[in-house]
């Protein structure tokens, strides 16, 4: 299972999983702190897509101008990481006690304090509270409704596409041998530029993705197999 609650260092004290209709009395206070100090959120291509929309900018904008690239050292796949705002720390899209692009916030700030697992194979997804739980305790409401009001539900597909697909790539980079490769670096290029950067914002995301990963795949098998020819990654 890959455990995705969007934030590369956060320490998760987690409760047990909740069924969809398990109570779940957790309603967001506006207190603002989930947005203060965070250095470590972690994006997936339909965040940037979703974000870069907003802001009327490309994926590839956006993906230099607010995140920092780095190679994810577990999974050996290029990743992309929401970076502070230099003079507060906190999130930059945090301004007045208020996010400023709330409509297409991150998958991680629409599930907290929930962390989210989503088994790669079966697209079984789970939902675990931090605990304790802040904000404000109204009886009577369940998981279903907090997904609901979040969007959360509306996405979960892609969502879950997302890791099965993350999930396949990570496993045929391990299995070449991962940043010892002698051409994972273009592999790494070609991956980034299917996973996040090669977006039309006038269309949606989820057809651009599915054909992106059918294009990726062939070329990615190439690069692998290779292991003395000169790859140059388009």
């Amino acid at each position: 299972m890959r455990v995705e609650p969007g934030r590369s260092t956060e320490a998760w004290n987690l409760g047990p999983a909740l069924a969809p209709d398990d109570a779940f009395s957790f309603v967001c206070a506006g207190c603002g702190d989930c947005c203060r100090h965070r250095h470590d959120l972690v994006l997936s291509g339909y965040d940037l897509f979703r974000i870069a929309r907003r802001l009327r900018l490309s994926p590839r904008i956006v993906a230099h101008a607010f995140c920092k690239e780095y190679i994810a050292p577990q999974s050996c796949l290029p990743a992309l990481c929401l970076t502070p705002d230099p003079k507060t720390g906190h999130c930059r899209f945090f301004e007045g006690n208020a996010c400023t692009i709330h409509e297409a916030r991150p998958l991680a700030c629409a599930l907290y304090p929930l962390g989210q697992t989503i088994d790669p194979i079966t697209a079984r997804m789970e939902y675990h509270a931090q605990l304790p739980l802040c904000g404000v305790c109204v009886q009577g409401r369940t998981l279903r409704q907090y997904l609901e009001d979040s969007a959360v539900e509306q996405r979960a597909g892609t969502d879950a596409r997302w890791a099965a697909v993350c999930t396949q790539i990570s496993e045929q980079l391990l299995t070449a041998g991962g940043q010892q490769h002698p051409h994972f670096a273009a592999a790494a290029r070609r991956i980034q530029k299917a996973l996040y950067l090669e977006y039309d914002l006038g269309d949606e995301f989820y057809p651009q993705f599915q054909q992106n990963i059918a294009d990726l795949m062939p070329l990615l098998s190439r690069i692998l197999s290779s292991s003395t020819t000169e790859v140059t990654a388009p």
